[in-house]
């Protein structure tokens, strides 16, 4: 087996299998693994999907931002990553692009893609 293989399949999540297919534009809630000190619990992270890279593979990831006090916050997750519980597609939006950067510079009604009701 090569090298590559033997790390794949030790760090390869299994629960990748079992999250919905979603696109960059779609309004995603990604439920999160916090650990403080013994306690663990799952917080909700959902905003719109702004990237996704290397979807396929190990060190694949894609980048959710929302909007927090008139403040935007990105956060990049791993698709193997065991910190992430579960994925929700909230809305699917209807866009062209596959990378989604142009909405850190807008704010407002303009921040917004909108919503694709033929994508089921």
């Amino acid at each position: 087996m090569n090298l590559l293989q033997k790390v794949e399949s030790l760090y390869k999540n299994p629960e990748v299998l079992k999250f919905p297919e979603f696109r960059a534009g779609d309004e995603i809630c990604v439920g999160v693994k916090i650990v403080e000190g013994a306690k663990s619990r799952i917080q909700n992270f959902q905003g719109v999907c702004i990237a996704i890279k290397k979807a396929t593979t190990l060190c694949g990831n894609f980048r959710v931002r929302k909007v927090s006090s008139n403040i935007g916050v990105e956060r990049v997750f791993p698709f193997h990553s065991e910190v992430i519980d579960s994925i929700k597609v909230i809305t699917k939006g209807k866009s062209r692009r596959a990378k989604h950067y142009f909405l850190r510079n807008l704010s407002g009604k303009q921040a917004r893609i909108s919503v694709d009701y033929s994508r089921k």
